[in-house]
């Protein structure tokens, strides 16, 4: 087999990149060791920034989202017994975000490539990549070659294309955070119209949704918990506890039909491309989820790559190729900052830390009266622009 791209990964990355080489004419084949209902299933973030958006509507993939998707224009920020709004529609005018899972992005995209007669190749097993360093890199899985010009490794953090750059080429940043995230989906009407992130010296609480009849909650929680260990009754009593903190709202239960454990890291490598390969989304960062930035920065890392193999195969040029990385890590090193403020913000780290609680209340209190600390947030949580 043979084709001009070969994307390792069927996830947001993979498939959008499929899809937007296909408008140009440039082929792909997408391998995914995964079935195809699986990673229609996998439930993953919900929060796409205004710059996903548009993207997703301008190449085409976007009339379900526009009609199903719920547009925020603001989130709230819940402390003590104080609520505060993040007014995204005063503090960055235009800009908002929109409230559509990541799985049914996924679905929209693989319909698409579908529809176009793309090649999607699910359930593969032993993928393997080769020659990455020339010019005729290959890939093989399940006894057949796929040769091609380029490779995008779109596999995520536990994928094969970033192990299979030679040791000692990638620098790679981490840090790990001292608890975890507890999701669970619930048939209920959401409380609210816009997310309340909680926090409480219990510990962080997020108040979500995923349509007009199902909402998404997330619970901190320590590291080492076991779901086995949060019955129903305990998650709502808990959720209860630390978003029932201002006067007039009462938390609206349901029937909790999904849950997870979620770990909090926060990860980078450097370069993301080593020859022919070229890293895009949680292959190559990770960022905790308290800043909706992970599909969204996967999202950002493709748009970069769609336009340099674009110039690389109308022309041979190579300089938006060779600058890949660079550009990419610009957004994705902000992204990170973002990403571990807001986390080191509204998370309780140490229960005796009395001190390091008044400092977060002390943050809390300087974005909820100064318009420039809103402002910041505001510009950083719907994405800085393209």
């Amino acid at each position: 087999m043979q084709t001009q791209v070969a994307i390792i990964g069927a996830g947001p990355a993979g498939l959008l990149l499929s899809h937007l080489l296909h408008l140009r004419g440039i082929s792909s084949v997408v391998v995914e060791r995964r079935s195809r209902d699986y990673v229609e299933q996998r439930v993953r973030a919900g929060v796409l920034e205004q710059g996903t958006v548009d993207m997703l509507v301008e190449s085409g993939v976007g009339s379900r989202l526009l009609k199903e998707g719920l547009r925020h224009e603001g989130i709230e920020l819940r402390y003590g017994d104080r609520a505060h709004r993040v007014a995204f529609e005063d503090l960055v005018p235009g800009r908002a975000i929109t409230v559509y899972g990541q799985q049914e992005v996924v679905k929209d995209l693989i319909a698409a490539r579908l529809e176009a007669g793309g090649d999607i190749r699910f359930g593969v097993q032993d993928v393997a990549l080769h020659g990455i360093d020339g010019e005729r890199p290959y890939v093989t899985f399940g006894g057949e070659r796929l040769d091609c010009e380029v490779i995008a490794g779109c596999d995520g953090f536990h994928g094969i294309s970033r192990p299979s750059v030679p040791e000692g080429v990638l620098t790679a940043y981490e840090r790990e955070y001292p608890f975890a995230w507890l999701g669970v989906l619930a048939r209920v009407e959401p409380s609210a119209d816009e997310l309340i992130y909680a926090f409480t010296e219990r510990g962080f609480a997020l108040h979500s949704m995923r349509s007009p009849t199902v909402s998404r909650f997330y619970l901190q929680v320590p590291v080492g918990t076991r779901v086995e260990e949060w019955p129903d009754e305990r998650i709502w009593s808990e959720l209860r506890t630390r978003l029932e903190t201002v006067e007039g709202f009462t938390l609206a239960t349901g029937e909790i039909f999904e849950r997870g454990l979620t770990p909090m890291r926060s990860f980078v490598v450097e370069p993301m491309q080593y020859g022919r390969l070229y890293l895009a989304g949680d292959a190559a960062h990770i960022v905790p989820p308290t800043g909706a930035k992970g599909m969204n920065l996967a999202v950002a890392d493709v748009r970069v790559l769609d336009r340099a193999l674009g110039a690389f195969f109308e022309d041979g040029s190579t300089a938006l190729l060779n600058g890949y990385s660079e550009a990419c890590l610009k957004r994705v090193w902000r992204a990170q900052h973002f990403s571990w403020w807001m986390t080191t913000l509204l998370h309780t780290f140490d229960s005796d830390d009395a001190y390091g609680r008044r400092l977060q209340l002390s943050h809390l209190d300087y974005v909820a009266s100064s318009r420039a600390a809103a402002t910041t947030l505001a510009e950083n949580y719907v994405g800085l622009p393209w």
